[in-house]
């Protein structure tokens, strides 16, 4: 039978270092889980203390997009600007606005709606193209939905009414009292092929 070598107290010293410096880095593993843990409810509190309650990206987001829609839903109730609708058809169809000016205040949230009928006996695919007079009020005025943003495909004889729904930034210069919002509406060539004629 063979026995074990006995250790010699060297190697003994260096056993118990090993183990000391093992139960070291286990304590400093818990107490870094420990910090890591308790830094969500410490920065909350600091926060709090210091009147800052905005801990993530997500909710400094929500908190600017609240802010903005405050800041846009502010309607200037001190001034009135008239905006006059225009149309201009580049072909055989009706286009109009339902109504031909209205009274706003800046910072209101408007939706006017525009008429379209395609009187041909063919379908077509037409688009409109927005323009503004002043030409320095066009950067206030702020379309948040507009058939103008896309092409339409339209049947022979259907009518159909689109919104347009807008804001004037209350930044708009105070010596502008009337804007003419004018779309011309064409149509878009190369779309569809023209229908032969009997």
């Amino acid at each position: 039978m063979i026995e074990a070598p006995a250790m010699s107290l060297a190697d003994r010293a260096l056993r118990a270092d090993n183990l000391r410096m093992v139960g070291k880095l286990v304590v400093v593993a818990a107490l870094m889980f420990g910090f890591g843990y308790a830094l969500v409810p410490v920065y909350r509190t600091i926060c709090s203390a210091l009147g800052i309650n905005v801990l993530s990206i997500s909710e400094r987001a929500a908190a600017a997009d609240s802010s903005a829609a405050e800041a846009n839903s502010q309607v200037d109730l001190t001034r009135t600007i008239t905006i006059e609708f225009d149309a201009n058809a580049r072909g055989p169809w009706d286009f109009k606005p339902a109504q031909r000016s209205i009274d706003v205040h800046p910072g209101q949230l408007v939706t006017v709606m525009y008429e379209f009928r395609n009187v041909q006996n063919r379908t077509m695919v037409a688009q409109a193209i927005p323009s503004y007079a002043p030409k320095q009020a066009e950067p206030y005025f702020n379309k948040l939905e507009c058939f103008c943003f896309t092409e339409h495909t339209l049947a022979p004889g259907e009518a159909r009414q689109w919104p347009v729904v807008f804001v004037i930034d209350p930044k708009l210069s105070r010596d502008v009292k009337t804007i003419t919002l004018s779309y011309t509406f064409f149509e878009v060539g190369g779309k569809l092929p023209a229908e032969p004629r009997a």
